[in-house]
């Protein structure tokens, strides 16, 4: 008697195992896709937006450092370059009348975010740079850091016009005016700084050192260059000696772009102790 009503018990339970199972089969084969379509409901056909973590806006184009480098001397190529003031009286009206291309060199008030930018974000940038160029032995230790008195500042953009999504931004460093006559002994008169990374590409200091047998350039350069991660300095062979005002300087070459490589050359002011770097032709 009990093994018959065991028996019914389990065919009870056999008859409810089997729409279960079938129900499990079901949903694992029709779920899925109807889950699917019930989210796409909520996403297609519906604009969203959402604030970007990092506040850029849009995409910018990435350079390596030796393109930025090139692109960047290209556009001061076609301008009135910053030089010591012997320098400035040696050029000649027709350098000027010759300075054309396809590089512009434009000025910029805003950060590749958009926003506006005061010249305290270009001065503070510049000192970060002598910092770590003093650290490096490229500039002389009592190198003065600079102030919003003692210096201006204004944001460029370096563009290559037949492709500007080939751009350079930089701050450009001057003396004051009002400081002109002022003592200029340790102190920076002209540069270029990254606006991105804060790193100079181009300076012109006064200096204590007294003339160019104690200018290592060699060793100048090849530190510059690894402070700039550019990659090995060649030395420049083809070098007019009418090219600078100064008797006193020597000529690098470093890789630039497909278009061709960048001249960097360091020279020294004998008299108003004067050393440069300066990336040209």
């Amino acid at each position: 008697m009990d093994k018959t009503k065991e028996k019914g018990r389990i065919g009870k339970i056999s008859l409810w195992l089997i729409p279960l199972a079938a129900l499990i089969v079901g949903l694992a084969v029709w779920g899925p896709e109807q889950l699917a379509r019930y989210r796409d409901k909520g996403i297609l056909d519906q604009v969203r937006s959402r604030e970007m973590e990092t506040g850029m806006e849009g995409y910018r184009y990435s350079l390596g450092s030796n393109e930025k480098l090139y692109i960047l001397s290209k556009c001061l190529d076609n301008q009135v370059r910053p030089e010591s003031e012997q320098n400035a009286m040696a050029r000649t009206e027709t350098e000027d009348q010759e300075l054309t291309g396809t590089y512009a060199f434009v000025v910029n008030r805003k950060d590749p975010s958009g926003r506006e930018v005061s010249a305290s974000t270009g001065i503070a940038l510049c000192n970060q740079g002598i910092v770590a160029l003093k650290e490096l032995g490229i500039l002389p230790r009592d190198v003065k850091v600079l102030t919003e008195q003692s210096h201006h500042a204004v944001l460029y953009s370096a563009i290559d016009v037949p492709e500007p999504r080939n751009n350079v931004l930089v701050w450009k460093i001057g003396l004051s005016t009002a400081r002109q006559n002022a003592n200029k002994e340790n102190c920076l008169l002209d540069a270029y700084v990254d606006a991105d990374t804060g790193k100079i590409y181009e300076f012109y200091v006064r200096t204590g050192i007294k003339n160019w047998k104690n200018v290592d350039a060699d060793a100048l350069v090849q530190a510059w260059a690894e402070y700039m991660e550019l990659g090995e300095p060649e030395e420049y062979e083809n070098t007019n000696p009418l090219s600078e005002t100064t008797p006193y300087f020597k000529k690098y070459s470093f890789a630039g772009m497909e278009k061709g490589n960048t001249i960097v050359t360091i020279g020294f002011y004998e008299g108003i102790n004067e050393l440069y770097l300066k990336i040209s032709k």
